[in-house]
């Protein structure tokens, strides 16, 4: 069983920053792409940033520049970097990580519980 656990969400004034961390733990061989989505409310939940086991990054172009993705695969860790925040970036933010575990071959998709983020004007 693998587990992601999300941390450093909050409430923050605009202009602020905020780091979230996400930490997968269990039975874990291997992890590919790493990344963070979030959800306001009344929308679909969207792609912010991914992150792939050799450093590559991807990021939605709503946050490009502001936010920064990074991970210390030594820890099976994803952090996200968010600065210049605005109202416009409150959500629950999620981590989700491509997790090869022990027991099998295959890949399987895990997602963290949620954080939540609250940007005030």
């Amino acid at each position: 069983q693998v587990q992601l656990v999300e941390s450093g969400g909050g409430l923050v004034q605009a202009g602020g920053s905020l780091r979230l961390s996400c930490a997968a733990s269990g039975s874990i061989f291997s992890i590919d792409a790493m990344g963070w989505y979030r959800q306001a409310p009344g929308k679909q939940r969207e792609l912010v940033a991914t992150i792939i086991s050799g450093g590559s990054t991807n990021y939605a172009a709503s946050v490009k520049g502001r936010f920064t993705i990074s991970r210390d695969n030594a820890k099976n860790t994803v952090y996200l970097q968010m600065n210049a925040l605005g109202p416009e970036d409150t959500a629950v933010y999620y981590c989700d990580a491509d997790v090869q575990p022990f027991s099998s071959p295959a890949r399987y998709r895990y997602w963290g519980q949620g954080t939540q983020v609250t940007v005030s004007s």
